[in-house]
């Protein structure tokens, strides 16, 4: 088996693990709000800056997870969680196509959004204001992305500057709530 089989193979054995492990966690009440999510997070320990981070990341991949994942922790272990599902988002699309941005988002907004980047020229500057700005259905935008001609690094800069500024709007928003 070469190593790229070996990733992919460790990344979705990873994956798996990790999504039954927060299935459980949610069936026990851990993500009903910030403050139970914040509490499950506090109870890895040392380890709670790496599973915040993991958690933010899977937000991203699995769009289905509660959206207050984006401001449950720290500025830097969002951000580098958000930064690291995007890309994985991004490189998913590149990969499966298609089939599987479809089989996630509705077809009508798929169609919708296809159709106005083929023939839009200000793709790219509507993703990065998408980043920066809070509400922006981004999670879609990343996996839209990977079907487009945009390249890896292209888009990787695009999270790398934008996102910091939506996650520090939002942080600044929690911390002033709570």
């Amino acid at each position: 088996m070469n190593t790229k089989k070996i990733l992919t193979v460790g990344f979705l054995i990873l994956c798996m693990v990790l999504l039954a492990g927060l299935s459980k966690a949610y069936l026990d009440g851990k993500f009903h709000s910030v403050e139970t999510l914040q509490q499950y997070v506090r109870g890895f320990g040392a380890f709670a800056p790496v599973i915040l981070v993991a958690l933010q990341a899977l937000q991203v991949v699995v769009p289905v997870l509660p959206g207050f994942l984006g401001s449950a922790g720290g500025f830097w272990c969002d951000y580098i969680g958000i930064s690291l599902g995007s890309v994985i988002a991004f490189a998913l699309a590149k990969r499966y196509g298609t089939s599987l941005v479809q089989s996630i988002f509705p077809r009508d907004k798929y169609e919708k959004y296809s159709e106005w980047a083929g023939r839009s020229r200000s793709y790219t500057v509507l993703l990065f204001l998408g980043m920066v700005l809070p509400l922006f259905p981004d999670d879609f935008f990343c996996y839209f992305s990977g079907l487009t001609r945009k390249g890896l690094k292209k888009f990787a800069a695009i999270i790398v500057l934008g996102k910091p500024w939506c996650i520090l709007a939002y942080s600044i928003v929690f911390g002033l709530i709570t």
